[in-house]
């Protein structure tokens, strides 16, 4: 096994974009599904966005729907999260985590709770 590392936050205008990358996403052994999560300061963290390995099954939660994609590489091992059209509610830390699978649907629910760095969003004008 080894961590998941995210990369790809910054500042951004409303309308604009980011891609987020989740680097080692293949390299883990308890899950073969990633998923992103954010955390707006003085909020709980929420699920995003999911994906398993196959590039099946992607999951988004309801905000972000038509705004933001979930995409891997297999090949570099990475998990993408393209967003756009940002809006000041997307700004938060994000994270990539591996995430459990039911019924083959990946879900919002970590295997372990041991959350990386993260990556910083913000967007404002």
């Amino acid at each position: 096994q080894l961590q998941l590392v995210e990369s790809g936050g910054g500042s951004v205008q409303p309308g604009g974009s980011l891609r987020l990358s989740c680097i080692n996403a293949g390299l883990t052994s308890d899950s073969d599904a990633i998923g992103w999560f954010r955390r707006a300061p003085g909020k709980e963290r929420e699920g995003v966005s999911c994906m398993r390995e196959s590039g099946a099954s992607a999951k988004y939660i309801d905000s972000v729907k038509g705004r933001f994609s979930i995409s891997r590489d297999n090949a570099r091992n990475t998990v993408y999260l393209q967003m756009n059209s940002l809006k000041p509610e997307d700004t938060g830390v994000y994270y990539c985590a591996a995430v459990r699978v039911l019924f083959g649907l990946c879900l919002f629910q970590p295997v372990h709770t041991n959350w990386g760095q993260g990556t910083q969003v913000t967007v404002s004008s």
